[in-house]
């Protein structure tokens, strides 16, 4: 059997939004929260890592889809509380990747990757005496320069 390409985000976020109905929901899903997800977003960052480290494309894709599953979620379940939206999401995030790259989407130049590398920890830094930004892993090496 031939299987149908994905065909866009809007259906993915129906489709949690079905899993997640009081009226004919599925209720493992309906009983889950931000804390007892969070759990399975780690999981599924570390098995996008664990692809990408073996080199396996197709399980990349297959567990960056997971991945993206568990943000879904938690905009679905952000938006049943009146906190956010999945929209909201997508803002904040082209926001963030505009603001900290100026040399692309703005005027300012850099020569190479370590310079962009020492500009973006400052965008960063002055984002967190801003309060723009903060995190829990503020200052924190995790293996990977962004």
């Amino acid at each position: 059997m031939t299987q149908q390409r994905p065909r866009s985000i809007d259906e993915l976020l129906q489709i949690v939004a079905r899993l997640r109905a009081r009226d004919g929901g599925c209720p493992w899903d309906q009983e889950q929260t931000f804390a007892t997800i969070a759990p399975y977003t780690i999981e599924e960052a570390y098995e996008v890592a664990d692809a990408i480290e073996r080199g396996d494309s197709a399980q990349l894709c297959d567990e960056l889809g997971d991945l993206l599953f568990q943000v879904v979620f938690h905009a679905r379940m952000a938006q049943e509380a009146g906190q956010f939206e999945f929209a909201d999401v997508v803002a904040a995030i082209c926001d963030k990747m505009t603001r900290r790259h100026p040399h692309v989407f703005g005027d300012e130049r850099v020569a190479s990757s370590a310079d962009q590398s020492r500009a973006w920890e400052e965008h960063k830094k002055r984002e967190r005496t801003t309060g723009e930004a903060t995190s829990a892993l503020d200052g924190l090496r995790l293996g990977c320069q962004r």
